[in-house]
């Protein structure tokens, strides 16, 4: 096997439909276009129910204490961000559109599935979801696979 890296979704998608590529990794509406081409989808990694922190915010806790102002701000933003979804399934599509360039309803309705699906209630980390960070981490860096997962989460 060779790995070809192709850049983002977008790129990912080119290199799979002009042959360069046999298989990658793409999300939703990704997935519809690429269906739409002859491609299938053989494995959806969100049923796998891994627990994962995929879209984690980190900084180092000298920052926390710093800019605490900041950061209670531009916390409130993603919470606010992840209810806009929870809550408001045309205006995300709408949004989705926009900065997609997808005007698709079917890939819009597919992606607001899926993203409304993976953002969590409440945008805590677990120390499930770090420990599988630190298991990835820990072939690269010996130290994360003795690193407590808890040690890095703070509790609510």
């Amino acid at each position: 096997m060779k790995i070809i890296p192709t850049g983002g979704n977008p790129e990912r998608l080119a290199a799979l439909s002009r042959g360069i590529v046999q298989f990658t990794i793409m999300p939703e509406p990704f997935v519809r276009e690429a269906e739409k081409l002859g491609f299938r989808d053989f494995l959806d990694i969100g049923s796998l129910k891994i627990p994962f922190w995929w879209n984690a915010v980190l900084t180092r806790e000298a920052i926390v204490k710093t800019k605490r102002p900041l950061l209670i701000k531009f916390a409130r933003g993603m919470t606010e961000a992840i209810l806009y979804i929870k809550t408001d399934k045309e205006g995300t599509k709408a949004v989705f559109s926009r900065n997609l360039r997808l005007t698709d309803p079917e890939g819009l309705d597919r992606a607001y599935r899926t993203y409304e699906g993976v953002f969590p209630e409440a945008p805590y980390p677990s120390p499930d979801g770090v420990k599988t960070m630190l298991d990835d981490l820990a072939v690269r860096n010996p130290k994360a696979a003795t690193a407590d997962p808890k040690a890095f989460v703070t509790p609510v």
